[in-house]
């Protein structure tokens, strides 16, 4: 009876560790939009750069139910964009300790390059905090200028970065 009850729990305890798994805590900054064309940074393209981040966060949360979508507050936003455009993106190692302070474990950095009229470019670095790391860069082609065409780049983004998390998370174990 005893040599059951010890099985038993050893069963749980094995389930149970590796069913559960911390949920990951994931900020994400608002995209800069880096546009090349002759007649740059339109309102249209402000508004479409703009709703990136937004799109980025919920597609992140469909990929997987262990993600933590941690906002950044008006106030730490202004403090990046007083650093100078591109300043998170030429830094990660800054990055990762502004991670730190918003108590995540993953922070991505984005921007939407923008060469032409016919495509763009998103363009993120996921940054690693604990280790203060570049985990990895993604660039994302998008062809056309249409909401659509944002949302499946997105979409595929967050694909990305959710199987760099999976692959970095299981180096760690």
């Amino acid at each position: 009876m005893k040599r059951g009850l010890t099985i038993l729990a050893a069963l749980i305890w094995l389930l149970l560790g590796q069913s559960v798994q911390a949920r990951q805590r994931v900020a994400v900054f608002n995209f800069e939009l880096i546009d090349f064309t002759s007649l740059p940074n339109t309102a249209a393209e402000q508004r479409r750069t703009a709703s990136i981040r937004p799109l980025l966060e919920q597609a992140l949360l469909k990929t997987a139910d262990d993600y933590e979508i941690v906002g950044i507050d008006n106030a730490t936003q202004a403090l990046v964009n007083s650093s100078g455009a591109g300043y998170l993106w030429a830094h990660p190692d800054w990055a990762a300790q502004l991670g730190r302070r918003l108590g995540v474990d993953w922070l991505i950095v984005g921007q939407h390059s923008k060469p032409s009229f016919l495509f763009s470019y998103l363009q993120a670095q996921l940054i690693e905090v604990a280790p203060q790391r570049l985990a990895a860069r993604f660039d994302i082609e998008m062809k056309g200028n249409h909401v659509s065409v944002t949302e499946h780049g997105t979409a595929a983004l967050a694909l990305k970065i959710h199987r760099q998390i999976g692959a970095s998370l299981s180096q760690a174990r």
